[in-house]
């Protein structure tokens, strides 16, 4: 039997780009609530959090995406939009999240021993 070789890349965007997907779909009930304002928080946090990691796997093409859904669902600075528009956007958003935590690879690092040196992979 072979011995299994260590993977070459992580996926470190997937649990952070589903769950932010996840919270945009169960959020459009919560658009005119006053909750609403505590949901951005958490939707602005997990776009940076994945932006840096599409950064780190160099997926250029997510950042603006990425950045923008920050921007948009930021609490601070209010971006004034209602109704059918912010819900559609929210579906959008879940849909960059998505495609961005599954498509963002970042090279593994080499295993490193307490001495600091770097362990040879096994081939």
């Amino acid at each position: 039997m072979p011995t299994p070789q260590q993977p070459t890349f992580t996926r470190p965007a997937l649990a952070p780009g589903l769950l932010g997907a996840i919270a945009l779909v169960a959020g459009t009930v919560l658009i005119d609530s006053t909750i609403f304002i505590g949901f951005r928080y958490v939707i602005a946090i997990l776009a940076l959090i994945v932006l840096v990691f599409a950064y780190r796997g160099r997926g250029w093409i997510y950042l603006p995406f990425l950045a923008a859904i920050a921007v948009l669902w930021n609490p601070v600075v209010i971006v004034p939009l209602t109704g059918q528009l912010w819900e559609g956007m929210q579906f959008a958003a879940a849909v960059v999240f998505i495609v961005t935590a599954v498509r963002v690879k970042v090279p593994a690092e080499p295993e490193t021993t307490s001495r600091g040196s770097v362990t040879p992979r096994r081939r």
